[in-house]
């Protein structure tokens, strides 16, 4: 769970009792879905290896995709205080997930102030990244939409070490990407022209690059107090 240590000032217990929640790993397939829906919520997920997202199954046939799943997030938190999933979640590509219950994380509330911090400002901040989703797409046009979508997802990956050079592994398809921005694959298609056309975007099949991640940001006057990591002071007096 490396992404908590980012949202939590962890002692060398907590980190061990975090270790705790990983310890059955399991592979999981591209396309898996690990729950659906409206399923009982028994039991919530790190993400150990691979992406994963959470959709929406809308009834026309679409799916909206609410949200990207990175390795080191914990996937069910926002369905903590339900008993039904609000969301069902899949894999985007073959990965290692570790499955932990409601009474393992009890456990660790109890022994631990600061994990419980750090996994409240984790679902804090997830629910940030939706917020800032609901804004974007009711207001931006499609460049501007795929610019944002991809500009967080550097900042997220560059955060974890998944960045080099300004490239990363992106297995998201064009038809997974229109599900999340509301564009047909189509439509995303022409839009990552627009930007390879303007200099500001290099993909090659699953690898993307960012030439000038600025001119990105700014493109889309992007706003980065959403994904700051920074823990307000109060959260250090739980070290």
């Amino acid at each position: 769970m490396q992404g908590l240590g980012l949202h939590a000032v962890l002692t060398a217990e907590d980190k061990a009792l975090l270790l705790g929640l990983e310890l059955n790993p399991r592979r999981v397939s591209a396309g898996e879905v690990l729950w659906q829906e409206s399923a009982d919520v028994d039991l919530f997920c790190v993400v150990k290896e691979g992406w994963a997202y959470s959709y929406r199954n809308l009834g026309n046939g679409s799916m909206q995709i609410l949200k990207v799943y990175l390795p080191g997030d914990i996937i069910g938190i926002r369905d903590f205080g339900f008993s039904r999933r609000l969301a069902g979640v899949a894999m985007i590509n073959d990965g290692v997930v570790s499955p932990f219950t409601h009474q393992q994380l009890f456990e660790l509330f109890g022994r631990s102030p600061a994990l419980a911090a750090g996994i409240m400002a984790t679902a804090v901040r997830q629910q940030a990244i939706l917020t800032e989703r609901l804004v974007y797409l009711g207001r931006y046009a499609a460049h501007e939409r795929l610019a944002h979508f991809l500009y967080e997802l550097y900042l997220r990956l560059k955060r974890i070490g998944a960045v080099k050079e300004n490239g990363f592994h992106m297995p998201l398809s064009q038809e997974q990407i229109g599900d999340a921005l509301g564009l047909s694959a189509v439509h995303v298609s022409r839009t990552f022209s627009m930007l390879r056309d303007e200099g500001l975007v290099i993909r090659d099949r699953q690898h993307t690059v960012l030439p000038d991640p600025d001119a990105l940001a700014r493109l889309v006057e992007f706003n980065d107090t959403y994904i700051d990591e920074a823990l307000p002071p109060v959260f250090h007096s739980f070290a």
